[in-house]
Formats: structure tokens, sequence, C-alpha cells
């Protein structure tokens, strides 16, 4: 079974080409090839490239070019503005794009806690029609989530990094499980699927974070092995450990069999996205 990270980011320097937003967290370019060389260093074979928006924001020309030049070991993600009239054209646009499998919203302060909020379900709503899974961005709103869930039953929701807050830089939250039964509770809408995602951050223990698994299999327990997919949210957290501990401590822990490590580490992903790596 292939090994598949379910989010990573890629990003040039700030330059006035393509300028940044903001600074997002983590070295000062993180290249496709510079991407590809950590993958191929621990054998992943594939990830998902989100474009990151706080550099980049709806533009997600570097992730596009990246996909281009290493073809079949990306996936491409962008994200969304759901205030924008004009997102349901987007998504289409987006759908038909090579190399696209789903889009992202950030549910930051701009974006309604509203679940009844036009944007948002005009975004949902477009997404089903192109059979795109959204992917949000929702800690502090996992409630909004299953509402949002409820409203779009036939709209596959994925659950970005746990759901929970989760550090750039040592040491963990005090209590970095505290909003799991949040969490636990999606597990009620069928169309929710969580990224274990950044899981690594949470620790209070050096690698390999024997910590993370209790409340972990809490998650499996509620939503099963084909509805959890692994990742690193790779560079975020490069502030907290190396892309090889953050694929290593999944590979080296006893509490997973083969066949729910086969899952969670890429099966479920290629079911989801309906989409596999290839050495092209």
């Amino acid at each position: 079974m292939a090994t598949i990270d379910v989010q990573v980011h890629a990003y040039e320097r700030d330059r006035p080409g393509r300028p940044w937003a903001a600074v997002l967290h983590g070295p000062a370019e993180v290249t496709g090839d510079d991407m590809v060389a950590a993958m191929d260093a621990v054998g992943v074979d594939g990830a998902l490239l989100v474009s990151p928006f706080t550099m980049y924001r709806y533009d997600a020309s570097y992730a596009i070019e990246v996909h281009a030049a290493h073809p079949g070991r990306f996936a491409l993600i962008k994200p969304v503005d759901s205030t924008d009239p004009g997102v349901a054209e987007t998504i289409a646009d987006w759908a038909a794009a090579n190399g696209t499998v789903a889009i992202r919203i950030m549910m930051r302060g701009e974006v309604s806690t509203d679940p009844a909020d036009p944007g948002l379900n005009r975004v949902l709503a477009a997404a089903a029609r192109h059979s795109l899974p959204v992917n949000l961005m929702c800690t502090g709103r996992l409630e909004q989530a299953g509402q949002l869930a409820a409203r779009h039953p036939d709209t596959r929701l994925v659950i970005d990094h746990l759901g929970l807050p989760q550090p750039h830089e040592p040491p963990a939250p005090a209590a970095p499980w505290a909003d799991l039964p949040k969490l636990l509770a999606l597990a009620a809408h069928d169309n929710i699927v969580v990224k274990i995602s950044g899981a690594c951050t949470l620790s209070h223990e050096a690698f390999p974070y024997k910590d993370i698994w209790d409340p972990l299999f809490r998650i499996f327990d509620a939503f099963g092995f084909d509805r959890c997919m692994w990742g690193t949210d790779w560079t975020r957290a490069v502030g907290v450990l190396t892309y090889a501990q953050g694929v290593e401590a999944f590979r080296v822990t006893d509490r997973l069999s083969g066949g729910d490590s086969a899952a969670l580490m890429g099966g479920t992903l290629q079911r989801v996205y309906d989409w596999s790596p290839s050495k092209a």
C-alpha cells in the first residue's frame, strides 16, 4: 500500500513576482523539489499539496507549478473564498484543472459562524456537484462543521488537523485534547472524515510520541480507519519535529495492525480523494 501524506505545503521565497500576503511559520522557502526530497528520504510515495493560505491566499499558481514539475507525486487543494459571490464558478474551474482533488475553507474571523450562511452553503453545494471534498480548517468551530455536514449530506467534509489547536513551537498545550469530545461528536455524520495531521505536535513526550495514541484511538474507535487519514502538515510543524519523525512515529508504533496502518497511511486517502500517486 502506498504511503501518502494528507497535507504538505510548498512555497518559494517572498518575491515581487509572487509576493507573500503574510509570513507562515517555517523555513524561508520549501520548494517542490525540497518537498519531494524530504518525501523520498523516508519513503513517502505522494502527498496532497495544499496551497498555503498564509502566503498566497486564494492564488494556487505555485502549487500548480510544483504539480507540473513532479507529475504523479502530488494532488492539489486550494482555498476558496466563501464570501465571493462567484465562488461556484471558481470551484467549477478548479474541478476541471489537472491534478485537483479538493478545495479548502479557512474558517477564520471573516467567515460567518452561521451554518445557514449563503456563502458557505454555496461552496458546499458546488463542491458536491463536482465531487470535490471540502477541507475545513475549523479549529474552534467543530459544532459549526457538524451543522454544515447535516445540511449537506452529499458533500464530503474533511476536518483539518484533528480540529484541535496545534502549536508552531514546543511545548504542546497543557491540555491538547481538551476539544476532543467535540470532534468525536462529528462521527455521527457519515460524510465527515478526519485528517490525523500534525498529531505529533500535541505530544508532551519526545519521539516517538507515545502519549498521542490513547486519544488517537478514541478517534479511530469513533470514526473507523475508513474515515481517518494520516499526515504531517509539513512544513507548519517544522519547529516541533522533523519530517522523518512525523512519518516514522506512525511506522514504529506497535498500536496499529498492518491493515489499519495501510488504511490510515494512504488507503483511506486514495478512496476519499479518488487519487493515487505514481512515479510518472
